[in-house]
């Protein structure tokens, strides 16, 4: 904490309180800094463990195509110190509920779109079938293998499914991919668009991505109405705005569900991990819902039936 005192010293030339904002599933901490009764975010991100040239990197098209995404104040990577404008404290997740639903994710909807219109996606990495395989391997290795201690007969059927799914998902229009954009990630902006945080692994991908992510959220559950409901929403104006080329909502809805099997897999991979290597235990309340989505996805589609025999043995 000196370290980031003195740092800070040297920014603000005024006084100043820190106390803890957030910590994440990452190696990064965060701290709200208020000074001049104004309050500002530091991110501790460890230069040796985080790459912040990456955040600032996306925060510049964020900031350049007008997302309400945060500003920089001061930087100094070699530290690994980012100083920026706060959002408040209140995220979506916070402040949702059966009443303002609907109220909420068209606005979130409406800031995906024009993510996905706007932002430059030059020299962001492409989700390629090496990136969305190597993702769902943490299924494998951490959920399957070390959480639910599971010996798998059947490996050569997953990674044959894994390809399926790949490859799938790689039929896609391709746009700006958030990668964690979903409820704990969006700060609820009362009179305005929800800021976005925590976008620093964009990359170019698959568009329904970002969708899945929103809709089927590991910590907040809708019913299928609803997902429906917000999904023929999104389906409209991305049309309009010429994302889609795919003019069929039933094949558009298949994108999105098998996109949702591939982002859940992984994060059962993810959580588990969070777990077992970084004590992190906060994440395994959340595991059931994963599987749930999961559960039922798998069962919806015949060419996912195998990954559904294997669900049933390891989750069970």
């Amino acid at each position: 904490v000196e370290i980031i005192e003195n740092w800070l010293k040297s920014q603000l030339n005024q006084n100043f309180t820190i106390d803890p904002a957030s910590s994440d599933a990452s190696f990064r901490r965060y701290f709200r800094i208020t000074s001049n009764n104004k309050t500002y975010i530091l991110m501790d991100a460890p230069p040796n463990l985080e790459r912040i040239d990456h955040f600032v990197n996306i925060t510049n098209k964020l900031i350049a195509a007008e997302i309400n995404s945060p500003k920089i104040v001061s930087l100094d990577t070699k530290l690994g110190f980012i100083l920026m404008t706060d959002f408040g404290s209140q995220t979506f997740l916070d402040v949702l509920d059966g009443n303002n639903a609907y109220e909420l994710y068209p606005k979130a909807i409406v800031s995906l779109l024009k993510i996905q219109t706007k932002v430059n996606n030059k020299g962001l990495q492409d989700y390629s079938e090496k990136l969305l395989t190597s993702e769902m391997s943490l299924f494998t290795e951490w959920y399957v293998r070390k959480l639910k201690n599971f010996k798998l007969e059947d490996q050569d059927t997953l990674s044959k499914i894994f390809s399926l799914i790949s490859k799938k998902a790689l039929t896609q229009d391709k746009c700006f991919v958030h990668r964690d954009y979903h409820s704990r990630n969006l700060m609820f902006i009362p009179e305005g668009s929800p800021g976005i945080l925590d976008y620093q692994d964009a990359v170019v991908g698959p568009l329904t991505y970002d969708l899945v992510s929103l809709l089927k959220d590991a910590y907040i559950e809708w019913d299928e109405d609803f997902v429906l409901d917000q999904s023929v929403r999104y389906w409209e104006k991305a049309k309009k705005a010429e994302l889609i080329k795919n003019e069929d909502f039933s094949s558009f809805y298949e994108d999105f569900e098998w996109m949702g099997v591939q982002r859940h897999l992984k994060i059962l991979g993810i959580f588990s991990r969070l777990s077992i290597r970084d004590k992190k235990d906060q994440y395994l309340k959340d595991i059931p819902l994963v599987e749930k989505y999961l559960m039922l996805t798998s069962e919806r589609y015949k060419s996912l039936h195998p990954l559904r025999r294997i669900l049933d043995k390891v989750i069970s």
